[in-house]
């Protein structure tokens, strides 16, 4: 039998990614200023024509890191509407997922290991975890896949980032 874990502690690195893909932002903003460039030429950058735009890459780290705190704790998922058009508006939906982490604890996460969490997914498809599954073999490696190929885009175009950037200081 596995040993009880508190979820939560998975929780606090991802707040720390989080506030790193937003330095990543602010410093996005920054070389697109000195270099007169449209935000959109960034939101809509991809490494290749058949992957998701960098806006949507943070916006699926944004998601799946609300809907794991929520999941695990019972609470409702906040909705974002997905329509961010600016890096300020991306930077804006970052200080909402914040917001909503700071509203947990640890108390809020024990026993949320052993809790049963089903995703429904489209075309009648369901995932079916307990807590300790969902976030070690779901979520995570989806928030870093995401996080890691949104990193990638911009240092592929030239913004001036580095591991320390990515990593959160």
């Amino acid at each position: 039998m596995q040993a009880q874990h508190n979820l939560y502690d998975l929780i606090t690195p991802l707040v720390k990614r989080i506030k790193a893909l937003d330095t990543i932002l602010e410093k996005l903003q920054t070389h697109c200023t000195e270099h007169n460039i449209a935000d959109a030429v960034f939101l809509n950058d991809r490494l290749y024509p058949n992957m998701l735009p960098f806006a949507s890459q943070v916006r699926i780290v944004t998601d799946f890191t609300k809907g794991a705190a929520s999941r695990l704790t019972g609470s409702d998922i906040p909705k974002f509407e997905d329509n961010e058009a600016t890096i300020a508006q991306l930077r804006d939906r970052i200080a909402a997922l914040i917001a909503h982490l700071d509203t947990f604890n640890a108390s809020q996460f024990e026993g949320a290991d052993s809790k049963d969490i089903l995703l429904k997914l489209p075309g009648d498809r369901e995932l079916k975890f307990n807590g300790w599954d969902y976030m070690n073999d779901f979520v995570l490696p989806n928030v870093y896949f995401h996080l890691t190929t949104a990193y990638n885009i911009l240092r592929h175009r030239g913004v001036g980032l580095g591991k320390v950037d990515f990593l959160g200081g």
